[in-house]
């Protein structure tokens, strides 16, 4: 019997859907102009190597659970995002823009592991002679790792056949293609397939494999979002490339904490980890300062203080501007609007500038109460008094409400000396702490009160 051939498709790089002719807009998710011409390869051909015997199927009850066992990677702070080091047969993509420092960090990690388990660096941007200057500058030239530099899909799965190694980096997934596609390197179809057969791969041998990603303009991983459903984990650099930090953000991990962060600062030996990142982000001013508030806000397991500057101006202009930067704009006009109705400060004749010190993202609402305070602070010229920490939620009926780990937020800042904190009535601890003054609030119009003395 004749077997099919292949046939065109198109795949939306928006949701991966796909179609069976070229249109404006993807049926699936709407987008316009997504659609990329891709061959589909028969299913009988593509699966017949894995298709004839049944799986084993197992019954719950019956499977005995145990701790999944971990090996460090030699960097703490990469640790701790990854939820306490590598799994075998763990699949981890690292994503981040050109030049922050993903090579360097999987290189000092590589380097470190290869002083115990067998470790190949798979390249297919730089040649093997590149990434030996790299280990050069970081001193790392005599470190035990085996390097290849290859973009054929089939020729990677031979060589690991052919090492063994127990980690496998391939920097990046976007370069990788397979014989079997006809379509270009970084296409959608070639990301997901070449992905998939290296997941299959470590899932089989127990071999951690850690993808480097591509990203958009938008900092969205490139190729299909099926990509980070593939895999276990998925971490994201973050930070400016004109500062010397450096933030690796755990969003997926089936194998610890989502959310986790871990804080890093270039150097000429590469990246190092900021054993106290809470100072990282606190300005040394030599006295309290109109517009700037101290918020404990949780990144994953760890409190972490951030210092809230805002900068309230008369408008220059028709139209008010809100900007922030690291914080949520859309969240910044929902507070704006709060303490105007609830706590009687109006902000509609002034421009009104957030800014989270040190370039880290805040998501969470306890960071709510800081901004406004800070706000509130810059318009009446009335700084907070100093070592006042400031946490807590604010909801649109004016109310405080309480955050999670309170108690853990407090003690943070104790030990960089705060000594005054400023918290929702609910976060009250039911203990006193040596040396805390803890101020509770309720709603809106108490915080301000509090401000204005």
């Amino acid at each position: 019997m004749k077997s099919p051939r292949a046939r065109t498709i198109y795949n939306c790089t928006e949701c991966g859907g796909q179609s069976p002719k070229w249109q404006g807009q993807c049926p699936h998710c709407g987008a316009w102009n997504t659609l990329i011409e891709a061959v589909a390869v028969p299913a009988a051909a593509r699966f017949a190597s894995v298709s004839g015997k049944p799986s084993t199927v197992r019954q719950l009850g019956a499977i005995e659970a145990r701790s999944v066992p971990r090996f460090p990677t030699g960097i703490e702070e990469f640790d701790r995002v990854l939820g306490g080091g590598l799994v075998p047969g763990g699949v981890i993509l690292l994503g981040g823009d050109p030049g922050i420092g993903k090579s360097t960090l999987l290189l000092q990690a590589m380097a470190a592991i290869g002083a115990a388990k067998k470790a190949l660096y798979v390249t297919g941007e730089e040649s093997v002679d590149q990434i030996a200057l790299r280990a050069q500058r970081l001193a790392l030239i005599n470190a035990p790792i085996s390097l290849l530099a290859e973009v054929a899909l089939e020729s990677i799965v031979a060589s690991i056949d052919a090492e063994a190694p127990e980690v496998v980096v391939v920097d990046s997934i976007q370069t990788i293609y397979t014989a079997a596609l006809t379509s270009a390197p970084g296409s959608v179809t070639q990301v997901r397939e070449c992905a998939a057969q290296l997941t299959r791969l470590a899932k089989e041998r127990g071999t951690v494999v850690i993808f480097v990603g591509h990203v958009t303009k938008d900092g969205a991983i490139a190729g299909p979002r099926v990509l980070e459903h593939i895999v276990d984990t998925v971490l994201y650099f973050e930070g400016d490339t004109h500062s010397s930090f450096r933030l690796v953000r755990a969003i997926k991990n089936r194998f610890g904490a989502a959310n986790e962060l871990g804080v890093f600062a270039m150097t000429e030996r590469g990246l190092k980890g900021v054993a106290n990142p809470s100072a990282l982000f606190l300005s040394q001013h030599a006295d309290a300062v109109p517009g700037s508030a101290i918020v404990a806000t949780l990144e994953g397991s760890r409190p972490l203080l951030v210092e809230i500057q805002a900068l309230v101006d008369p408008v220059q202009g028709g139209v008010p501007r809100r900007l922030s930067v690291g914080l949520d704009p859309q969240r910044l006009a929902l507070l704006l609007a709060v303490l105007h109705r609830h706590g009687g400060v109006e902000t509609g004749g002034y421009d009104v500038f957030v800014n989270a010190v040190g370039g880290v993202r805040i998501a969470e609402p306890a960071a709510d109460l800081a901004i406004l305070l800070a706000v509130h602070s810059s318009l009446t010229g009335r700084p907070l008094p100093a070592k006042t920490l400031v946490f807590g939620e604010v909801g649109l009926a004016g109310e405080i409400r309480p955050v999670q780990r309170g108690q853990e937020r407090i003690r943070e800042a104790a030990k960089l000396g705060f000594r005054q904190f400023l918290i929702p009535s609910l976060n009250k601890p039911k203990q006193a702490i040596d040396g805390a003054k803890i101020i509770t609030v309720a709603r809106v119009d108490e915080a301000v009160a509090f401000l204005r003395g």
